[in-house]
């Protein structure tokens, strides 16, 4: 079983800045770190979008899944109303054609 490790939420921080600053490349630090690729650029999308509250204790992405709710909420929505659309428009044209 591979053992997850974790990092303090200053390390985390100071190595987006490092990668964002240009200071460090993203090879230079995940061979640094030991760190997959992924990892750095998942924290690094989340230190863009949180800026230096990123990795707060109570953070951990509650702002992109509500984000990911309301979108999924929107799309829910206008599928419904799609949905909707068709069903008057497939009655319109059983009554034409007189099936029923």
């Amino acid at each position: 079983m591979v053992q997850r490790r974790t990092f303090a939420p200053e390390v985390k921080r100071e190595i987006c800045r490092q990668l964002v600053s240009g200071e460090k490349r993203l090879a230079q630090i995940c061979r640094e770190y030991a760190l997959a690729e992924s990892v750095v650029i998942r924290w690094r999308k989340a230190y863009q979008q949180q800026g230096e509250h990123a990795f707060l204790p109570g953070n951990s992405g509650s702002t992109s899944a509500e984000a990911r709710i309301a979108e999924l909420e929107r799309f829910c929505g206008q599928l419904a109303l799609e949905n909707q659309a068709l069903k008057k428009a497939l009655q319109v044209v059983r009554s034409r054609s007189g099936t029923p």
